[in-house]
């Protein structure tokens, strides 16, 4: 007998999404009159790293142009955020199948303690923006013990001389 499959709530919301895809497609229905929903789905994918001494953040932005990119740093986090605009010959096409996302789009991620905003470097090459950046050196950040003192013998609040 085969063991029963371990439930993951993931897997079950992608399949749902499925459906009411597979759902939509068949029904004839226009999915780009859903365009709140849609621009909600426009997140572009994410990977950082670390070489050596290099932080490397990758987003991928197929079709978009770099000059409506806005990538800004503030109070540690990295915003990168713009709009893939449909051309004006495909709003009025009728589709056979529309799986491109048309919209705004905005990713924040955490950088790593020490980076600055003004050490970061940004290419946009073959639908890729990269930013680059040195990481501090191990000094910069540093660990403090935080002692936690426990209250001596405290007198009810009823209990204070007057």
């Amino acid at each position: 007998m085969a063991s029963p499959e371990k439930w993951h709530p993931a897997k079950e919301l992608e399949r749902f999404r499925r459906r009411v895809d597979d759902l939509l497609e068949h029904s004839g229905f226009e999915q780009h009159r859903l365009k709140n929903w849609e621009s909600s789905s426009l997140r572009p994918a994410i990977e950082s790293f670390v070489n050596g001494d290099q932080l490397t953040i990758r987003v991928d932005l197929p079709g978009i142009d770099p000059e409506s990119i806005d990538v800004r740093v503030m109070g540690g986090f990295l915003t990168v955020k713009g709009s893939r605009e449909e051309n004006q010959e495909s709003k009025h096409a009728q589709y056979y199948r529309r799986e491109t996302r048309y919209g705004d789009f905005e990713r924040t991620i955490q950088l790593p303690e020490g980076v600055k905003a003004e050490d970061l470097n940004a290419t946009h090459k073959n639908g890729v923006l990269e930013l680059t950046a040195m990481l501090p050196k191990e000094g910069a950040s540093k660990q403090v013990k935080v002692q936690v003192h426990k209250p001596e013998d405290a007198k009810p609040a009823g209990d204070r001389e007057r």
